[in-house]
């Protein structure tokens, strides 16, 4: 080395570094390579070449591997993205090389590259060869077999179970019949990539068979990968039927450690004709709450008429046990607040805010949560922390978010709202007359409004619990003045509906302005008017609430699962109802869900 010649310009080209290696200089560019390097990808040396170029790997990354310091600017940047993985791996020439660099004093770094191609294929060959375990349940097959005669029944189970075996034949996997309605697979990893390109076919194969009564046999699917071992797979696997029996069937979930992902879910939930489990959930919570010093009923933020008259409807059954109970509410949305102000008048119900429970829950204190089964969407969700008796009673699809653990969970995505389920309860634990008035129309105000006046949603038993809540004193004439807005509202709803747009592909869009306090009732509202006109298949509206935060509200006629859509921002609800909160300006929340709307048709 010459005397003048700076002690970290390294001579790269000297026998001792027989891997790939290079020196880039602070601008990014390759200013000397080794021979090696043509391993790699062709390097010149004639003039300074671009390392992103020939590599594909950011400079700034590369800096970050080797330790050396990004600029002001470049942190700022990247101050909210993800931080640069521990190795840089990329594949030239068919191999496969793994990238290292050390920060020379000049500022220049000094580049190796080890072909890691073996290891990689180990790797793969690992990753290939672990074992999946996906748990199928056939949905709806006890009110199937109860519809038709043994002859169709036999006919429909073979062709059932013939195409679950060849499907799993398809995929490599071992198939273990569990019982009539229940089946075991074990796979290679290999094959989930096939079955997630093609949209796990047989949901639609198993619908398509013909039953001949007026709905079809359906799957759930539950896949569990990458478990540390086989035991905590199958764990996976079960949480993910679960998932997908909570989202109202019909549909397969992948779920990893981190991950979940949802295919299908096209079909509405079968009502169960059998109110077995009405029963036994009534009892079960009527014990809970005897044996409980008091219980706290909750519903969701922004409580509406079916959170709160199905609290009402739990109140009733406290007040018949002898239990002290309250009802938890912090925020009295002015979609309730007439109702709200009548039931204060009564004197007979504690209503009380957070920070009141707060300091008087204990470790034996019941937890009713009523109308959700997500945390974040609670009134109070810092009570679950505080008490180890959980019920959850909710009639939505199954979020990934649930409550963990509940003493009781009694969610049913066929009916119609969660006062629907409370009522049914309701007539197996108490005396009709037991109920008063104002509870009956509570609750039969909460039905009303989930249906969209019974329009949408219902089935024999939604029905049933309505003329039963109609005997017990519910007053419809009443109930109608509970749903009457004020002016402005109602011009803020004209002028979005006069405002909407119709895409061509059958969806309709509008924008409510002004809304304020009221914003997600008019959302909703302009979303059933807008499924009126010819030719609209979903409807997606959205506003700004009081608080600055977009509300979004879609409707479907079934085409389309909009709760699958707006799951992709952070909301959920069913096939045809859901609902949202998004931080983006309504403008782009209905651009962002339009977008997203046109990909699923086309998908």
């Amino acid at each position: 080395m010459e005397p003048n010649k700076d002690k970290n310009e390294l001579n790269i080209e000297a026998p001792n570094i027989p891997i790939p290696a290079c020196i880039v200089n602070e601008d990014g560019k390759i200013e000397s390579a080794n021979e090696h390097i043509e391993k790699v990808f062709p390097f010149g040396g004639v003039e300074e070449q671009d390392f992103f170029a020939l590599s594909g790997v950011k400079f700034k990354m590369l800096k970050s591997i080797a330790g050396a310091s990004a600029d002001d600017e470049e942190k700022e940047k990247d101050a909210d993205k993800e931080s640069t993985p521990e190795e840089i791996i990329i594949e030239r020439n068919s191999r496969r090389f793994s990238i290292t660099a050390k920060a020379l004093e000049n500022g220049k770094l000094l580049v190796f590259f080890y072909d890691v191609t073996s290891y990689e294929e180990i790797r793969d060959r690992y990753d290939r060869e672990q074992i999946c375990v996906c748990r199928i349940n056939v949905d709806n097959y006890d009110q199937f077999t109860n519809a038709v005669s043994s002859e169709t029944g036999m006919a429909v189970s073979t062709e059932l179970n013939k195409i679950i075996r060849k499907w799993s034949a398809e995929i490599g996997g071992a198939i273990d019949k569990i019982k009539e309605t229940q089946f075991v697979i074990h796979f290679q990893k290999a094959n989930l990539e096939e079955l997630t390109a093609g949209k796990f076919q047989i949901l639609d194969e198993v619908r398509a068979i013909e039953t001949g009564i007026d709905f079809p046999l359906s799957l759930s699917i539950g896949i569990g990968v990458e478990g540390k071992d086989i035991s905590e797979t199958a764990e996976f696997a079960a949480a993910a039927l679960d998932l997908a029996l909570g989202r109202g069937g019909d549909q397969a979930v992948i779920k990893n450690q981190n991950r979940i992902q949802y295919y299908g879910g096209k079909t509405q939930s079968v009502e169960k004709s059998n109110k077995g489990k009405s029963r036994i959930v009534g009892h079960a919570i009527k014990k809970l709450i005897e044996q409980s010093n008091r219980v706290f009923i909750m519903g969701h933020q922004h409580a509406d008429m079916d959170a709160f008259g199905s609290a009402m409807g739990i109140y009733r059954i406290c007040l018949t046990c002898g239990t002290e109970a309250f009802i938890v509410i912090d925020e009295i949305p002015e979609n309730i607040k007439a109702f709200y102000e009548q039931v204060r008048a009564a004197e007979n119900y504690n209503m009380i805010g957070t920070e009141q429970a707060m300091s008087m829950i204990e470790k034996d204190t019941l937890v009713v949560v009523l109308d959700t089964h997500r945390p974040s969407y609670l009134e109070a969700p810092e009570l679950l922390e505080k008490t180890d008796q959980i019920v959850v009673i909710d009639h939505h699809r199954r979020a990934e978010d649930n409550i963990e653990n509940p003493t009781l969970s009694y969610i049913e995505t066929y009916a119609s709202s969660t006062a629907e389920l409370v009522t049914e309860m309701l007539q197996y634990v108490l005396n009709r007359k037991t109920l008063v008035r104002l509870e009956a129309e509570a609750l039969l105000a909460g039905m009303t409004i989930d249906t969209n006046r019974f329009a949408v949603k219902t089935g024999a038993r939604t029905f049933e619990a309505a003329a039963w809540l109609r005997r017990s004193g519910a007053d419809t004439t009443e109930i109608k003045r509970y749903f009457q807005m004020e002016k402005d509202a109602f011009h803020v709803r004209a002028e979005a509906l006069a405002g909407a747009e119709i895409h061509e592909s059958g969806i309709a869009t509008a924008l409510t302005k002004g809304g304020g306090a009221d914003v997600q009732v008019i959302n909703a509202q302009v979303a059933d008017e807008l499924l009126n006109i010819k030719g609209i298949k979903a409807s997606i509206v959205a506003g700004v609430n009081h608080k600055g935060i977009t509300c979004v509200s879609a409707r479907s006629l079934g085409d389309m699962n909009v709760q699958l859509l707006l799951e992709k921002f952070g909301g959920g609800g069913h096939l045809t109802v859901a609902g949202a909160q998004v931080e983006d300006a309504p403008e782009e929340a209905l651009e962002k869900i339009l977008k997203a709307a046109e990909e699923m048709e086309r998908e």
